[in-house]
């Protein structure tokens, strides 16, 4: 079993990767020709408190995140939340990897709108095997704004300095969002089966007689089934539909009790927890948030 590092500041992060000192506590973008992965930190489980993107072009280790060794083919970008786990299985020598990696502490955007909307970024929960692949052109729009960020921290730093780069932050994070669009639309052919593929576990798993007892369906269900993160099988969907998985969810569901309201003399309770609600308020709040009916309503109305 791996052992388990937590690095809990950009000094420490620095020191562990044998670069320089940074010029600053809360950000900064490590080149990784200059790093190296020494023999200590080898099948270690490494956790940071730091959002992290990551631009790989080349390197000689190997990098497991999850269950998955990530593909470093050039030009490939990942990113990742705090406190997730990557775990290294091959040492590195200085030279041996290119390519950048930025890292920033949520601190640094605390007082900014982009503290409250980062979690929409759902590339910080992507697999590996979801990683961003750009192109040259997508590359160097990245790496301008990059440049940006370490102009900046590397400058003598004043009362606007937070402001600059959480907005370059942000232009960063807005750019990798529009470039997963395009690669989205690129895989479109991938993307119909795995809306297909979602229809079908979604209507399979209600034909199942233990309903009731497996509860509502969760996102985090079909990701496994479909082996994506809950993440980019949402924002797939709502590429391809305009709809996140969760409201996938919610519509059969409805759709469902609708059918069932009309067609069957069950109770309100009943039908909800044979739909899988643990509560049957719960049930008559989503239907009548999707239908603008209260479950007992909607059944007198159209009958």
């Amino acid at each position: 079993m791996a052992d388990f590092m937590k690095i809990e500041s950009i000094t420490q992060l620095h020191s562990e990767f044998g670069i320089t000192k940074p010029d600053h506590p809360l950000i900064t973008v490590i080149d990784l020709s200059k790093a190296r992965v020494p023999k200590q930190m080898l099948h270690q489980k490494i956790t940071t408190p730091f959002y992290n993107i990551t631009l790989k072009t080349k390197t000689s280790a190997t990098f497991k995140y999850g269950r998955e060794y990530f593909d470093f083919a050039e030009g490939m970008l990942l990113g990742l939340a705090p406190n997730q786990i990557v775990e290294i299985e091959e040492t590195s020598e200085k030279g041996e990897m290119s390519g950048w990696s930025l890292y920033f502490h949520p601190d640094l955007i605390r007082g900014s709108d982009l503290i409250y909307k980062i979690e929409d970024y759902g590339f910080f929960s992507y697999q590996t095997n979801e990683a961003l692949h750009l192109s040259e052109k997508e590359k160097e729009t990245i790496d301008q704004i990059k440049t940006k960020i370490i102009e900046e921290y590397q400058s003598n730093l004043d009362s606007f300095s937070t402001d600059i780069l959480t907005s370059n932050i942000e232009l960063l994070l807005n750019y990798i969002q529009r470039f997963y669009s395009r690669q989205f639309i690129t895989r479109k052919t991938k993307n119909t089966d795995v809306l297909s593929n979602f229809q079908r576990l979604l209507k399979a798993y209600y034909t199942s007689e233990n309903t009731s007892n497996m509860g509502l369906p969760k996102v985090s269900y079909f990701a496994r089934q479909l082996n994506l993160s809950d993440s980019y099988l949402s924002d797939l969907l709502k590429n391809e539909t305009g709809k996140h998985a969760q409201d996938h969810i919610h519509h059969f569901v409805i759709e469902k009790a609708k059918n069932r309201l009309l067609h069957t003399n069950n109770s309100i309770s009943e039908i909800a927890y044979d739909l899988g609600f643990e509560y049957p308020q719960y049930f008559s709040r989503l239907f009548k948030k999707k239908t603008g009916l209260s479950p007992n309503h909607y059944r007198t109305q159209l009958n």
